[in-house]
């Protein structure tokens, strides 16, 4: 078995994957997040759009607000964001006016991933997809194979 080596991508993104189990057992769009700042989580979220009614409340708005809160700061320019699915485009640009120094997101969401539009985020902001592709996109993919089953 391979040992993750704590501190990584892979450790982080990990972090994040617990987040979007978390809404899944909340019947939420299972999409979670990690920010991280030197190396320390400040703020883990997940999707919460169902909970609160609310369509921006998306892993990734929601950690957002938590890590500027922490780190009493709009702009997260020394901070990295890790999440399950590509941002689609509302939380790019929140990411873009956060200014992250990194983004690294698991599953690309060809259908409503900011990839659609172009490179939207901030110019200094390096983006990384594909980090534990599998893992993310199987539990998006569950989700959604379970929600169709219900419906028929």
């Amino acid at each position: 078995m391979n040992m993750i080596q704590p501190l990584s991508d892979e450790y982080f993104m990990r972090e994040a994957l617990k987040e979007a189990r978390k809404a899944e057992a909340e019947n939420e769009i299972p999409v979670g997040a990690v920010i991280v700042h030197n190396n320390k989580v400040i703020a883990r979220a997940h999707n919460l759009t169902e909970t609160l009614n609310d369509v921006t409340a998306h892993a990734e708005m929601q950690a957002i607000t938590s890590a500027a809160s922490s780190i009493g700061g709009k702009y997260l320019e020394e901070c990295i964001l890790y999440v399950t699915l590509e941002p689609c485009v509302m939380c790019a640009g929140a990411c873009f006016w956060s200014r992250f120094s990194k983004i690294i997101y698991g599953a690309s969401d060809p259908k409503r991933g900011a990839s659609l539009v172009g490179n939207i985020y901030h110019p200094k902001t390096e983006v990384v997809g594909g980090l534990l592709t599998k893992e993310c996109g199987e539990i998006i993919t569950l989700f959604f194979k379970k929600q169709r089953e219900m419906k028929s």
